[in-house]
């Protein structure tokens, strides 16, 4: 029981690092977007805006899957607590 709950604290704190890197690359494909525009390529600038958005909603579901993970661990540490 004790060694479910660790995992679950183990891939929240994998969850979220994957959602830093997940923000990094939506920085990274800004930053693209950006200069895609600058040189008036438009459709490219489209692709890299379009994964940039994609990053950040991915980024979000890492964190919210994180913290649900969280929940449920800490939710399981009471229970076996109280047992």
């Amino acid at each position: 029981f004790e060694e479910l709950i660790f995992d679950m604290r183990l891939n929240a704190k994998q969850l979220i690092k994957l959602s830093q890197k997940a923000q990094q690359e939506e920085k990274a494909e800004q930053v693209k977007a950006r200069k895609a525009l600058e040189k008036g390529l438009m459709d490219n600038a489209r692709i890299h805006a379009e994964n940039a958005i994609r990053k950040k909603s991915e980024s979000l579901n890492y964190m919210r899957l994180s913290a649900k993970l969280d929940a449920v661990a800490s939710r399981m540490m009471t229970a076996s607590r109280t047992e």
